[in-house]
């Protein structure tokens, strides 16, 4: 017996048992009465079995046919449902949803955004790691990575969130104490704050100044790979350090913090990283495309004024 039978058989079928009528069948979906009849056809010789008695005047379903139709009703309402899920899954945001980023960003920008999400999407299952570091988004089971600085991976998927730089900073106390260095080679004389960001060589700082992209190699005797502390440390006078404009904007125009070196700066873009495509999973594309919006122009968005 062959057993190659089709959707479009057990529909075609359906709607001949509902109508009593290949003709009626056929009208209603907007298809020929000789496709319905070899539609009926190729799923009666599928099964090994007569579906309706044909007659001059009228198409009765037979006991097999009767039996046919019960299966093919639950056949054709789970097909209905995948097509509904697979769809589903594309348009609205569920399941669970894990990003990476470091503190400053997540806790101050990212939480109260993805907590927005949280209120409105119910069916996601959000989870916020603080990683100071560059992250393996597949190995690591990561959804999106929002992070600064050129993303090198041929096999992600960059999604820019903002142009950014960091900038040289210190304490106008410090700054009265060792004064202000007047070349990228003095900064080798000075108490530089050690921090590894996430994608840069530790003690070597590269920026990009009236000479373009240049390296000094730096030292200090305290650092840190916890980024608010040596945040603080910098405010407390006790080095110079490179600072995202938008972590450090309102600081700078209060004279907490002053600009070291104002002709250099290294260039940090914000971007959220993804492996796959946002049009293949509805809960990347509505995250992604609420953290760009909020961070560009939202209540919780990033001051990149300073350059």
């Amino acid at each position: 017996m062959n057993n190659e039978w089709s959707l479009t058989d057990l529909r075609v079928f359906c709607q001949v048992a509902k109508r009593s009528s290949f003709v009626g069948a056929a009208t209603d979906l907007g298809i020929s009465p000789a496709y319905v009849t070899k539609r009926v056809a190729n799923l009666e010789k599928a099964l090994g079995s007569t579906l309706f008695h044909r007659t001059t005047r009228r198409v009765i379903i037979s006991d097999a046919g009767e039996a046919t139709y019960t299966w093919a009703r639950k056949v054709l309402d789970a097909a209905d449902e995948l097509n509904q899920g697979v769809v589903g899954a594309k348009t609205l945001p569920a399941g669970p949803l894990r990003i990476a980023t470091s503190l400053h960003l997540g806790r101050n920008h990212l939480a109260p955004i993805l907590a927005e999400m949280g209120r409105q999407y119910p069916a996601l299952e959000i989870w916020v790691d603080i990683v100071d570091r560059r992250v393996d988004l597949l190995g690591e089971g990561f959804d999106i990575d929002v992070r600064m600085g050129e993303v090198t991976e041929p096999n992600l998927i960059a999604h820019l969130v903002a142009k950014n730089a960091r900038v040289l900073c210190a304490a106008p106390s410090y700054l009265a104490r060792r004064g202000h260095p007047k070349t990228l080679a003095d900064l080798a004389g000075h108490d530089c704050l050690m921090y590894r960001e996430r994608h840069q060589t530790f003690g070597v700082w590269r920026l990009e100044g009236p000479n373009g992209s240049e390296s000094v190699k730096v030292t200090g005797a305290m650092g840190s790979n916890q980024s608010d502390i040596v945040h603080q440390w910098a405010l407390d006078g006790l080095g110079i350090i490179p600072l995202a404009s938008w972590d450090v904007a309102a600081l700078l125009r209060a004279g907490a913090l002053v600009r070291v070196l104002p002709q250099y700066h290294q260039n940090a873009d914000v971007w959220a990283v993804t492996a796959t495509r946002l049009d293949q999973s509805a809960k990347l594309r509505v995250c992604t495309q609420r953290i760009i919006n909020q961070l560009q122009q939202g209540p919780y968005a990033l001051d990149t004024s300073v350059r």
